[in-house]
């Protein structure tokens, strides 16, 4: 079975999330959609709430696991026998981070393999720090987010 490892914060989860886990779908037999605590980053949801709405944003028997992790990338692919890590890049910025962490990535584990995919054109320019920006301040993000999305981050931003 090939399987593979979409990690990242997903907070909130993005179209441009959403589009990547498609496309990283169809190279594989079974995805998994990890979702780093990040702690320090100091995310919006916990870890299990990003991951319960990356699960009710997707169709049920996809393909896709959705699980939390903690620590580093590495041993989690150790964890589980999984060598491939599919990241996404919007644009040249993200290049040049996304690179030495698989470099790094790859030095810490030689199995390691990172496939960079992009986006769609539409969705280059969506952060889920920009989404949750223009939520706090009250826009409509209903056409960046899927639905369970931006109803977590209505309800986030009304108390």
């Amino acid at each position: 079975m090939k399987r593979a490892i979409y990690p990242g914060s997903f907070d909130p989860i993005t179209l441009g999330h959403l589009d990547v886990i498609k496309r990283a779908r169809a190279m594989c037999d079974e995805l998994v959609v990890a979702v780093a605590s990040n702690a320090p980053k100091g995310p919006l949801f916990t870890a299990e709430e990003r991951a319960e709405l990356i699960r009710s944003s997707l169709p049920a028997d996809c393909g896709v696991r959705v699980e939390t992790f903690d620590g580093l990338l590495v041993e989690f692919a150790r964890q589980l026998e999984t060598f491939v890590v599919i990241r996404g890049l919007r644009a040249i910025s993200d290049f040049e981070f996304e690179f030495q962490m698989a470099l790094m990535n790859r030095r810490l584990e030689p199995r390691l393999e990172t496939v960079f995919l992009t986006p769609q054109e539409e969705f280059t320019f969506l952060s889920s720090r920009l989404v949750k920006e223009v939520a706090r301040l009250g826009g409509d993000i209903a056409a960046f987010v899927p639905a369970p999305a931006a109803t977590a981050l209505r309800q986030k931003f009304a108390r």
